[in-house]
């Protein structure tokens, strides 16, 4: 009999590169499935009440999905997903729906592939889920549950004391659009400084796969660059850097998203009982992590980065990253307005209304609490 994770596939896919799964990979058959159930989850089946040739089809019930194909990043921030894969704990509550995995570099590639239907669901930051929304018109995607706070620092070249030096320095972000991205752009712009989503300003953002920044941090061809742990600590620990702004002194009580659980809204309407299974598995990961041994926590996760990233990282830096970081399922929902607003001043987002973009009723359900939406959603 197999076990849990048996019934997983996992792909990698890091930013700059297409969202679609290689041929040979197992996905186009995914793919393949998941378009059958569209198009069998749509079907409606006529029913005619006896002597009333009016009556309205009846709608299909819904149905667990085939196959559930969830994304995630290879960094300790998404603890919740390599701890929730890893150990078998998402794809034991999703029973006999077929757990799929791809590992993202960042935010926007993901979105990219949950928007082009390639993955039903992904751990993500906040920023790409909120541009998500907003550019769907609220149709594309709903925040379901959090995962991780805290964990993002900028680390510069030991040299820079301020952030007066930073005019006509090179900084580095994970992706375009990422939720680093924003708060460093933001940051940026209430320093005084301008800055361009063409890489030019006051101060040059250069989106970077993370690994790449590491090395041309080493390599000081970039000053500084804003990012989610490992990376800071790596930045720190192995390259000389030192933080200059840790974001949790950017946010009331030093409390702000990183990390959240979305899903395709069409896919959540059509497959909710899937979607309940996913997060019966992720808070029972979460759950784990606020409970495990740090011993035994950082050795569960250092081989789920094995797996996922391609190897495991130094003691000491998995122990500095995990001080940094809460794991929850607590989205901070009171925080979205300000990053919403981060993203218009960072010029990554467009004023809008985001009402709707939460809907915790099922998180609520299975954790028995009541986790706000901030009027921006169902709770």
């Amino acid at each position: 009999m197999s076990s849990p994770q048996d019934n997983n596939t996992t792909t990698r896919i890091v930013a700059g590169e297409s969202s679609k799964p290689k041929a040979g990979r197992g996905l186009k058959v995914g793919i393949a499935v998941g378009l059958a159930l569209l198009i069998g989850g749509g079907a409606a089946v006529a029913s005619v009440v006896a002597g009333n040739n009016n009556a309205a089809p009846a709608a299909a019930a819904p149905t667990p999905a085939a196959e559930l194909r969830l994304g995630y990043f290879g960094n300790v921030t998404h603890a919740p997903a390599l701890v929730g894969v890893s150990k078998g704990l998402i794809a034991k509550e999703l029973g006999a729906t077929k757990l799929s995995t791809q590992v993202f570099n960042a935010g926007p590639a993901a979105i990219e592939a949950l928007n082009a239907g390639a993955i039903d669901a992904t751990y993500i930051g906040p920023n790409p889920a909120i541009n998500s929304f907003v550019k769907s018109g609220g149709e594309s995607i709903r925040i379901i549950a959090g995962a991780a706070a805290g964990g993002a620092q900028l680390v510069v070249k030991p040299g820079i004391s301020s952030a007066a030096q930073l005019k006509g320095k090179t900084l580095a972000s994970p992706q375009l659009g990422g939720t680093q991205d924003v708060a460093l752009r933001a940051w940026l712009g209430k320093q005084g400084y301008k800055t361009s989503t063409d890489g030019s300003g006051d101060v040059n953002i250069n989106p970077t796969e993370n690994a790449q920044t590491l090395k041309l941090f080493q390599d000081s061809k970039i000053d500084g660059a804003w990012v989610p742990e490992p990376w800071a600590s790596r930045l720190v620990l192995q390259a000389g850097g030192k933080v200059l702004v840790d974001e949790k002194d950017l946010w009331d009580k030093g409390e702000f998203v990183t990390t959240v659980l979305i899903v395709n809204k069409k896919f959540a309407d059509e497959h909710p009982e899937t979607v309940k299974a996913l997060l019966k598995g992720h808070v029972a990961s979460v759950e784990w992590l606020t409970t495990a041994p740090e011993a035994e926590k950082a050795s569960v996760i250092n081989a789920a980065l094995k797996d996922s990233a391609g190897k495991p990282l130094a003691a000491d830096v998995i122990a500095r990253s995990l001080k940094n970081i809460t794991f929850t399922t607590d989205p901070l929902a009171g925080t979205f307005q300000k990053l919403l607003q981060d993203g218009i001043d960072a010029g990554t987002t467009k004023q809008a209304d985001i009402t709707g973009i939460f809907d915790l009723r099922t998180l609520n359900e299975i954790t028995g609490a009541k986790t706000s939406a901030a009027g921006l959603g169902q709770d």
